[in-house]
């Protein structure tokens, strides 16, 4: 159960990855053990270059020691990797990959592919590292795209899981059929949710609204076993209407980040309303708010359709967001998603959609 960790993806890197990942080793892994312990396996290995990240380890320890933390304890459970290259938030994935093969990404997934750790984690450039778990892990057999799997607050009893949100931004109505397949895999193995309502996210709820891509995967939904509610729309994410919205990576990709900015100004302006009025109450509630839509407060997302675990995190992600994506990333492993998704093609895929 060791966690690769890309230290140097991000735009805080590699000082927040560093305490995220010193973070996750001092803390319980909530909601994937029942002592809510960690387990004896469990560590992270930060890739990285090795000047930079062995001071800011030894910064890190020393400040949880000061909190309380056995210090030895942590550094038994950190181990760094180095890599001599970083592939930029601006540059192509996979002109990244080519220039950069020694890249902290690169490094990361290979780890995975080696079998020397159970998922990686990154907050680098997302392309790249979609590129990378692609080429080092393969994609799982019948499955002809990757597609990444976010959830997002609504008003049902479980958040909406979104897929794609940036993986696969040329779909064809099979990428998208594949989407929700795993989506319904993910949602009955992860959250628990025993029939999963599957929705297609369109400008219309009538069968002939739409392009004709989306029109064309309707069609494949329909001839499925899975529970297919027919079309939605972008409103019925938040209400609840379905518990896997399917939709192709850049259309996913912008509904994250508006629903991210909403959430932002909800709880920036309820707060300033709240310190003016002077009201516990109010600021309660924007606490509560911001802890459902705060992306750290979920970590990451999961690249859905490769052959391992990669938990893909926010540019801006924090030390709490990194530290989360990694008990996701263990949460996962745990799981076997990877080996889930695989079984369940053979039962809720048609022969002539593989």
């Amino acid at each position: 159960m060791l966690i690769a960790l890309d230290a140097m993806g991000g735009d805080s890197a590699p000082r927040e990855t560093v305490a995220g990942a010193v973070r996750a080793v001092t803390q319980p892994v909530p909601g994937v053990y029942a002592d809510e312990s960690l387990p004896d396996d469990f560590g992270v290995a930060l890739v990285g270059d090795r000047a930079a990240l062995e001071p800011l380890l030894d910064e890190m320890i020393a400040e949880a020691a000061a909190a309380g933390a056995d210090a030895d304890a942590v550094r038994a459970r950190i181990i760094v990797e180095h890599a001599s290259q970083v592939i930029g938030m601006s540059d192509s994935p996979v002109e990244g990959l080519k220039r950069y093969p020694d890249s902290s990404i690169a490094r990361s997934v290979g780890l995975v592919a080696a079998g020397k750790a159970a998922a990686v984690v990154t907050a680098g450039n997302t392309g790249a590292s979609v590129a990378a778990t692609h080429q080092a892990l393969g994609r799982i057999k019948g499955i002809r795209r990757p597609g990444i799997a976010v959830q997002l607050p609504s008003l049902g009893e479980k958040p909406a899981l979104v897929v794609d949100v940036g993986a696969t931004v040329k779909c064809q109505p099979i990428h998208l059929f594949h989407f929700g397949v795993m989506g319904h895999i993910f949602a009955r193995s992860v959250m628990h949710i025993e029939k999963p309502r599957v929705g297609l996210l369109n400008i219309g709820e009538e069968d002939a609204k739409g392009n004709e891509l989306v029109r064309a995967t309707r069609d494949l939904f329909a001839e499925s076993p899975l529970h297919f509610i027919g079309n939605i729309e972008g409103q019925d994410i938040s209400r609840g209407k379905c518990d896997v919205v399917v939709c192709e990576g850049f259309v996913g990709n912008v509904v994250l980040k508006v629903s991210e900015g909403i959430a932002e100004f909800l709880t920036e302006t309820l707060g300033k309303l709240g310190r003016e009025l002077g009201s516990d109450s109010a600021l309660a509630l924007v606490k509560n708010l911001r802890e459902r839509t705060d992306f750290s407060t979920y970590g990451g997302a999961i690249l859905l359709g490769v052959s391992g675990t990669c938990i893909i995190c926010h540019g801006r992600s924090d030390r709490r967001a990194i530290a989360n994506a990694i008990f996701q990333a263990l949460t996962h492993a745990h799981a076997q998603v990877t080996e889930r998704i695989t079984q369940g093609l053979s039962s809720d895929v048609p022969t002539g959609a593989r």
